[in-house]
């Protein structure tokens, strides 16, 4: 009986002193989990507590140390961390859901049918506005003009933004709003007109604002980077409740592509305000590193409170632009078009502008990032920012796009840490023009996502959608096999400037957090960062070039907690 007694206190006593179980909220096991880590290890297990990881390893090491709350099988698929899109329009994008889509339009012709359709079926819309038209991409690639939208509406306004937002075609009523006429000059864009022996045929030919115009000269309708902004602001705001449901909408749409944080390129303070209202109200989970636009009601409010940082937003950049799309021949360049001569394409600031702003973006602890398609955009732009910036400051400045680099401009990034932030997709839409637009040689400096990470030590890789599909699977594959969604062309476009499959997936991830001065939240699963990650059932890193494209989200975790899940394949 004694030795009994003896035996059950010693067996007491050893149990009393095994460690005890930490809680956890979550376990989730039996994958292939990418960390993106230093060393880019993978595990099985992740353990997550308040929204965060707490370790990460197989399932047994992991159930041996805490004790959660729920246990979720991942039947055998792969893990990443959560991907991020380090440039696009959100809020756009969110706007343009109840909008036009006139994407993959062959002909003006079917952008004219999708604009009767859209009008019939919303005739109490006070402006007809669609977006998504590329004219290469038609049998005839010259500009549309707008004298079909004037027979069809001869009141109502329509705004008919290019792909790329750098050109819009609107019609005459549209221009009256705006205040605009064949008298009006715009610095930074254009004015199209109609050609004075041109005006009676069905496609007109344009002349560019400028050149020497008869006296009978009719504005086109067609406008170039600046000018569409003219319009564009004076179209009414949607109401609150619009914007919740159109910005919830687009979330979903984000979160089905394994998607956790967006940087949105360019934003108005009121609607930060509105992002941040829904996240503080848990409606809107996705997270948002916000570019400020070049304006005056955020230069107001932000120089004096500073930058604003919460779980879910962060504030501290402004972007700028420091030219056009090279769709448009607004992209400015160190030497003519190769198809039209005497054309350089323009800044849409003057160079004191962005010399000023640098300044100013240093002097107030902002980063600065801007937009630059063009060589010669580039160069200035980079040279601005090295004059102005001292190597020991980290700040991260960023040039958006990066599309056309000269040799002797890809030696400056490295100094000051200037950061490339690129959009794979963009290479794999221009490929079948862009070598006309800028020539043979040229073209072997253009997208060139290789160079540019071998002479900054990083890239980030977004979509700059809606002007891109958001999937970050297309820009993955374009990074890695620089084909379009179709596999064309068979050996690749530009090959030479291919990333490699870790490459591709630390610009959506590590590289983009980086680039966002959050490397220590996100971008990699390690203990202490946010539980941020995407379950897929494709493994990226090894599966066949085919099957890239085909990759399903299983469901996205933002913070440990599932916004997305597609049962129909789990």
């Amino acid at each position: 009986m004694k030795k009994t007694v003896a035996f059950s206190l010693l067996v007491a006593l050893i149990f009393s002193c095994k460690p005890k179980k930490q809680k956890a909220d979550l376990i989730i096991y039996n994958a292939t989990i990418y960390t993106v880590d230093n060393t880019f290890s993978t595990t099985q297990a992740l353990a997550i507590k308040d929204g965060k990881i707490l370790a990460t390893g197989s399932f047994e090491e992991l159930i041996g140390l805490y004790e959660p709350a729920e246990k979720t099988d991942a039947t055998g698929n792969y893990i990443f961390p959560g991907l991020i899109d380090s440039h696009c329009h959100f809020y756009g994008y969110a706007m343009g859901l109840r909008e036009i889509n006139l994407v993959g339009t062959n002909s003006f012709e079917e952008v004219i049918e999708r604009v009767k359709k859209f009008a019939g079926e919303n005739p109490d819309a006070e402006w007809i506005v669609g977006r998504g038209w590329d004219q290469n991409d038609w049998a005839v690639k010259s500009y549309p003009d707008n004298r079909i939208l004037d027979s069809l509406f001869p009141s109502k306004p329509v705004l008919l933004t290019r792909i790329d937002g750098h050109a819009a075609l609107v019609n005459s009523e549209a221009l009256k709003r705006a205040n605009i006429n064949e008298k009006t000059s715009i610095a930074g864009g254009e004015l199209l007109y109609l050609s004075p022996s041109d005006q009676n045929s069905s496609r007109a030919g344009l002349v560019v604002n400028g050149t020497e115009l008869s006296k009978h000269a009719k504005l086109s309708g067609l406008l170039i980077d600046n000018a569409v902004d003219m319009v564009s602001k004076v179209i009414p705001q949607k109401s609150k409740e619009k914007i919740e449901k159109a910005l919830l909408a687009a979330q979903a749409n984000c979160f089905a592509m394994g998607l956790t944080t967006l940087d949105d390129a360019g934003l108005l303070k009121p609607q930060i305000d509105i992002i941040d209202s829904l996240q503080k109200i848990g409606k809107l989970n996705i997270r948002i590193y916000a570019m400020l636009s070049d304006s005056s009601v955020n230069y107001d409010h932000y120089f004096k409170t500073g930058k604003y940082k919460t779980d879910y937003l962060n504030v501290c950049s402004f972007k700028f632009y420091g030219d056009g799309a090279l769709g448009s021949r607004g992209a400015c360049m160190k030497q003519d078009y190769t198809d039209k001569k005497a054309w350089r394409g323009f800044l849409l600031s003057p160079p004191s502008h962005y010399a000023s702003k640098a300044n100013e973006m240093k002097e107030k602890g902002f980063q600065m990032n801007t937009h630059s398609i063009g060589d010669s955009s580039l160069k200035l732009l980079i040279d601005i920012y090295n004059t102005t910036l001292a190597a020991s400051e980290n700040k991260r400045w960023r040039i958006e796009h990066c599309q056309i680099v000269s040799k002797d401009d890809l030696k400056k990034f490295k100094a000051n840490g200037i950061i490339p932030s690129v959009q794979p997709t963009h290479a794999t839409s221009d490929m079948y023009w862009a070598e006309e637009r800028i020539g043979k040689e040229r073209i072997k400096y253009a997208y060139a996502y290789k160079d540019l990470l071998e002479a900054a030590g990083l890239v980030a890789l977004g979509t700059d959608f809606p002007v891109e599909d958001i999937s970050p699977f297309k820009t993955f594959y374009a990074a890695v096999f620089r084909k379009d969604n179709k596999g064309f062309p068979e050996k690749g476009f530009l090959t030479e400037n291919a990333l490699s499959r870790q490459e591709a997936l630390k610009g959506m991830t590590i590289w983009g957090a980086y680039a966002n001065f959050e490397e220590n939240e996100k971008g990699s699963l390690e203990a202490g960062k946010f539980a941020d990650f995407v379950i897929l059932d494709t493994d990226l890193m090894k599966c066949e070039e085919s099957k890239i494209l085909k990759t399903k989200v299983i469901a996205t975790y933002v913070g440990g907690k599932v916004v997305y899940s597609n049962t129909s394949i789990q």
